[in-house]
């Protein structure tokens, strides 16, 4: 290195050397192995890692779930509170598996699986048990012939069992299709009767009495009230021949004792309906109209429709024979109380009677049974008869004609498998919830490949 001149140990000049005039170090041996380098290497990495820790430590642990549950309806607004004004915080599809978190009567705070809590109507919410039954009430409709197409005056709720209360599982939009397999009647839920009054206290007796009527005006202070309306006369010695006759005294007449008819609460028509995508549930009957054609439906007559089915078409004229079942409106037992076959006039371009039966006690199904020979096509019908036995009747089709061709005590198929209604969910089945060290396993993996 050459010397430095006199008077320049100050100046800038020595900052300017130069790193080539510097003599060579040399490297130990082993030293680029040491952990001074590779913690200048790792740095990044552990820094990283220390931020990461840092943020897990500071993030509140989520809440563990207590139960599992899915969605109901097609889809589900999660609110951010309870009450029907909460904001909404997110939305979830029908089928959507959530996890439940807590509950208050009949609401549910629940956790989607993108991590978005918040609360929803127990109704809305279906529990595995219910998931299950449910398939096995569409197993079970798939089984059943139809018993004619309805179409939906609005959108309609269909519930797992055949009642308002019972939650719903998914939507019919208005116009929406489905078919019509059984009906049921269901007592509505009891309504709780009015408070009896409330007896007045005794300030507000005296309050009464200080309010009571004053005297009319042309009345003076020493007037004497008028006197009392006198008795009615007693009646006459002979009261009962006067009376006479009366209904017992005509002949062949009985007077029968009058009995109070017990009031039938409040009752609806449910219909379970197999939708379009082969679900199956029960829905209210009078949000369903049967979809027969108009030019048969007009024959109606302010009866409800309960059932069709197409008897075979004329070729000649194009037109579908019917046979539909209808009843009185109102709340009934029994499916339908008269059934009808329609067949197409050529001649007046109208549907016409080919045969009917009225006041009837009938059960669902009707079925058509295909060719039944020289007499055409054959259908049955399930009527319970005088004697209180369920016959099968069935009857051969042909043309105008219908005749009775065979009659069999009727064997009753198995009841729909309920679903059961329930506002408990299962416990979650899932594993347990990882501990610290199976994390910082799992985050040294994503961090540094090993």
């Amino acid at each position: 290195m050459p010397p430095v001149s006199t008077g320049s140990e100050g100046s800038t000049d020595l900052r300017r050397l130069p790193l080539d005039n510097l003599p060579q170090v040399r490297v130990a041996a082993g030293t680029s192995r040491r952990a001074r380098h590779r913690l200048t290497v790792a740095l990044p990495g552990a820094l990283a890692a220390s931020l990461l820790l840092a943020s897990c430590a500071s993030a509140p642990p989520q809440k563990q779930s207590t139960g599992t549950a899915y969605a109901g309806p097609s889809s589900v607004n999660l609110r951010e509170d309870l009450g029907p004004r909460a904001n909404t915080v997110g939305t979830v599809q029908h089928g959507e598996k959530l996890d439940v978190l807590e509950m208050r009567r009949r609401f549910v705070r629940v956790r989607t699986s993108k991590g978005v809590e918040g609360w929803t109507d127990a109704n809305y919410l279906l529990s595995q048990q219910q998931v299950s039954d449910l398939d096995k009430l569409a197993e079970y409709a798939a089984t059943l012939p139809s018993q004619g197409s309805g179409t939906t005056y609005d959108s309609l709720n269909v519930h797992i069992g055949p009642s308002r209360q019972a939650p719903s599982f998914t939507q019919i939009p208005e116009g929406g299709v489905v078919e019509v397999l059984q009906h049921r009647v269901s007592p509505r839920t009891a309504v709780m009767p009015p408070a009896p009054p409330k007896a007045k206290s005794k300030a507000k007796q005296i309050t009464a009495k200080a309010k009571a009527p004053a005297p009319a005006k042309g009345a003076k202070k020493g007037d004497v009230p008028p006197p009392d309306a006198p008795a009615p006369p007693p009646l006459p010695a002979n009261w009962t021949e006067l009376s006479r006759p009366r209904a017992g005294d005509l002949e062949g007449a009985a007077v029968a004792a009058a009995e109070p008819v017990a009031a039938r609460p409040p009752s609806d028509d449910w219909y379970l309906v197999r939708t379009r995508d082969r679900k199956a549930g029960w829905v209210l009957a009078r949000q369903v109209s049967m979809s027969i054609p108009d030019e048969v439906a007009q024959y109606a007559e302010g009866r409800v429709i309960t059932g069709y089915l197409s008897l075979g078409k004329d070729e000649k004229a194009g037109k579908d024979n019917w046979l539909w079942t209808t009843r009185a409106s109102g709340v009934q037992d029994y499916d339908f109380d008269s059934f009808r076959v329609f067949v197409w006039s050529t001649k007046r371009s109208r549907y016409e009677t080919a045969y009917i039966e009225r006041n009837v006690r009938g059960r669902f199904p009707i079925e058509a049974q295909g060719s039944s020979g020289d007499d055409g096509i054959a259908f049955s019908v399930v009527l319970e008869d005088k004697d209180g036995q369920v016959y099968k009747r069935t009857y051969a089709f042909s043309g105008y004609r219908v005749k009775m061709v065979a009659k069999a005590l009727y064997q009753a198929p198995a009841s729909p498998p309920e679903v059961r209604t329930t506002q408990t969910f299962e416990e979650a089945a899932g594993s347990p919830a990882p501990g610290w060290s199976e994390k910082l396993r799992d985050m040294r993996k994503r961090l540094f490949k090993r």
